[in-house]
């Protein structure tokens, strides 16, 4: 009498377990093709990147495009060093501009974001429309009347031309962030401010500012990377002797009849580091910061 329910009862776990098993195989199939296409997309990634490195330990005699793929015959360091010595005082240069271009359009952005999402005013859409607009003017089209223009205004070429005008042309990005940002914040946390006494300035370093952290790390990075890796503003308005990294490197790669494709790649690897170092340690953030600004409440 007894053996019939559990004999039952082991029949149904027998027939429950296959069941939950065959789905559990499906599952490990699919993440195993997952993985499969994600690791070839990271080797196609990162096979510019062999080639840059592997050529950048190469001798004189050995770096050729024949010999890309191969490993150095002799590694050295002498590629390094001279890549140094011609980049050490663009980078410098880079680190001055994009700083505070990134600080700068930063603030603007948060500002500009803070009044057209929470302290908004008659036309603040129409305003936000034209700041927006600026993002989709392509930067070749305006090239030359901005050289004419900034030569009229007397701006000195080099760091502070560069500085100016990724600030001007970082401002609808960032706003455009902040904007989307700010209007995930409660209202009733402007309204507590204003029955408190507090104006608008005091409002957004009070209330506003504090809570504004994971935009501002979207913006700087965004910013960051953006001025640091500029080339068409480099040409136009500096000079080898006065301009940032990108423009010393382009000079480095073409300056001799006899390509040095070792010097060459090893610069190109020091020119890429500060970005990189940047998406690597604060690539979390970057995201998280997007998403905290993507979803109303």
């Amino acid at each position: 009498m007894t053996t019939a329910p559990a004999a039952t009862a082991t029949e149904a776990l027998i027939v429950r377990d296959k069941k939950v098993r065959k789905p559990r195989e499906r599952f490990t199939l699919s993440r195993t093709i997952k993985y499969a296409v994600m690791i070839l997309f990271v080797l196609i990634v990162l096979t510019p990147v062999y080639v840059l490195l592997v050529t950048s330990f190469k001798g004189a005699g050995d770096a050729s495009p024949v010999r890309a793929w191969n490993l150095p015959e002799i590694w050295t360091l002498d590629n390094w060093v001279g890549a140094w010595n011609a980049l050490a005082p663009s980078i410098g240069r880079s680190f001055l501009i994009v700083i505070p271009a990134a600080l700068i359009s930063a603030m603007l952005g948060s500002m500009n974001g803070y009044v057209l999402s929470l302290w908004t005013f008659r036309g603040a859409n129409l305003v936000f429309t034209l700041i927006l607009f600026g993002m989709f003017i392509p930067y070749q089209a305006v090239m030359i009347p901005l050289l004419q223009l900034m030569l009229g205004a007397g701006v000195p070429s080099g760091v502070p031309a560069l500085i100016l005008l990724h600030v001007i042309y970082g401002i609808p990005i960032t706003t455009l962030i902040f904007r989307n940002y700010y209007q995930t914040v409660p209202k009733e946390l402007i309204e507590a401010g204003r029955v408190d006494g507090a104006g608008m300035l005091r409002t957004y370093w009070s209330v506003v500012l504090p809570i504004s952290i994971p935009s501002f790390v979207v913006v700087l990075i965004w910013q960051f990377t953006n001025a640091w890796n500029d080339f068409l503003f480099a040409v136009f308005f500096s000079s080898s002797q006065n301009g940032p990294v990108t423009l010393a490197l382009n000079n480095l790669a073409n300056g001799a009849l006899l390509q040095d494709y070792g010097i060459s790649m090893a610069g190109a690897l020091l020119a890429s580091l500060p970005p990189l170092l940047v998406n690597i340690l604060l690539g979390k953030y970057f995201v998280g910061g997007l998403m905290s600004g993507s979803v109303k409440g």
